[in-house]
């Protein structure tokens, strides 16, 4: 099964815990040790966010913050500023089909169009969802836990 890589749930990960912790200096290394990846790894994913203006970076109290509201940020946004893909898109062919075979001189032909359409469908279910809805689902459960507790 293809993967989108790591980098959109460290990505997404980065993102609530800067609006969760919003009063704390949330720094890579704080996000590193909450989402339990390599403090590089996470350097590279809050490059590609600042980059897409996403997030706001600065030395000393404030850290890291939101770049825009978090209502406002979908996952689509998060899955291009961490460059979930690369030119080849969501699917990749294998290198070298055999062209004095009828399968594999048409494979791209028969279906190009219909991978196209899965990553445009998989594409605009990311428009739809928006990282304020996962900090909505953190804030929710720990709701819950704190009411188990009890």
């Amino acid at each position: 099964m293809m993967q989108i890589t790591s980098r959109f749930t460290i990505a997404v990960h980065a993102l609530a815990c800067v609006a969760y912790f919003r009063d704390v200096n949330v720094t890579s290394q704080f996000i590193a040790a909450s989402a339990g990846a390599n403090p590089v790894a996470v350097r590279m994913v809050m490059q590609g966010l600042k980059a897409a203006s996403l997030i706001r970076v600065s030395r000393g109290k404030i850290g890291i913050e939101l770049g825009r509201p978090l209502e406002d940020i979908s996952f689509y946004d998060v899955y291009k500023a961490v460059g979930c893909l690369d030119e080849s898109g969501l699917f990749h062919f294998h290198e070298a089909p055999c062209m004095a075979c009828p399968v594999g001189r048409n494979i791209h032909a028969a279906m190009d169009g219909k991978l196209n359409e899965v990553q445009n469908a998989m594409e605009d279910a990311l428009r739809k969802i928006c990282v304020s809805d996962v900090v909505e689902g953190i804030i929710d459960a720990e709701r819950q836990r704190g009411e188990q507790t009890e």
